[in-house]
C-alpha cells in the first residue's frame, strides 16, 4: 500500500486506516439553524437498506460482517457490509468501498451527497434561495481543516512524483478527489 493510499483512508480526526474518510466530517454543518442538515441518526437500518436494494446478506446474523454481491463488477461475492454502521468493502479487484448506506447509495446511483442524503431520508431542511435548494454551509474552521487535510494529501503526491514515483490509477483518481474538495470549499466562499 502507498503511503499516500494510507493518508486517504484516514481522516484528520481519527486516523482509523481500515475505512475512507468519514464523509460526514466534511459535510455542511447543521448549526445554521436548528435541526436542518444531515442526520446521521436518521438513516435506515444498514441490513433492511442493503436488503432492500435487492442484495441477499449472506453469513451469520450474529456476525459484524456480512456477504453480498458486488454490483460495481458483477462479483457475486466480494462485497463486504458491516452490519452495524453500513460500510462497504469489495474484496476483489475493483475494490468499491465506503463508511455508511449514503456512501453506498451515492455510489450505486450515481448521486451526490445531497441528493443520497435526501432520498435515504437524512437530510432535515434546508434553504431556498431563488427557487434552489441550498444546505447550510461549512463553518469556516470545518472548510479550512477539509483544505488542509487535501492540500496535504496532494503534497505528498507532489513530493512523490518529484522523486520519479508513478501514481497509481488509485492514487490519480483520489487527487481529482481533492481537487475537487478544495474547488468546491473555495466555491462556497467566492
Amino acid at each position: 500500500m502507498t503511503l499516500l493510499k494510507k493518508k486517504v483512508w484516514a481522516t484528520p480526526q481519527t486516523h482509523s486506516p481500515n475505512k475512507i474518510a468519514d464523509e460526514s466530517k466534511f459535510k455542511p454543518s447543521t448549526s445554521g439553524s436548528v435541526g436542518s442538515g444531515y442526520r446521521r441518526e436518521l438513516l435506515p437500518d444498514p441490513v433492511s437498506y442493503y436488503e432492500g436494494q435487492g442484495l441477499k446478506l449472506m453469513g451469520s446474523r450474529r456476525a459484524p460482517w456480512r456477504t453480498t454481491e458486488c454490483r460495481f463488477h458483477g462479483g457475486s461475492d466480494s462485497m463486504r457490509i458491516m452490519v452495524a454502521t453500513g460500510a462497504f468493502k469489495c474484496m476483489s479487484l475493483c475494490g468499491a468501498r465506503g463508511g455508511d448506506v449514503v456512501a453506498y447509495h451515492m455510489a450505486a446511483h450515481g448521486l451526490s451527497f445531497l441528493e443520497a442524503a435526501k432520498q435515504l431520508g437524512a437530510w432535515v431542511g434546508s434553504e431556498i434561495i431563488q427557487g434552489h435548494i441550498r444546505p447550510n454551509q461549512f463553518s469556516a474552521r470545518d472548510a479550512m481543516r477539509v483544505v488542509n487535510f487535501e492540500v496535504t494529501l496532494l503534497a505528498i503526491e507532489g513530493s512523490r512524483m518529484a522523486k520519479g514515483i508513478k501514481p497509481s490509477p488509485e492514487d490519480l483518481e483520489r487527487i481529482l478527489v481533492a481537487a475537487g474538495r478544495i474547488n468546491h470549499v473555495a466555491g462556497m466562499y467566492a
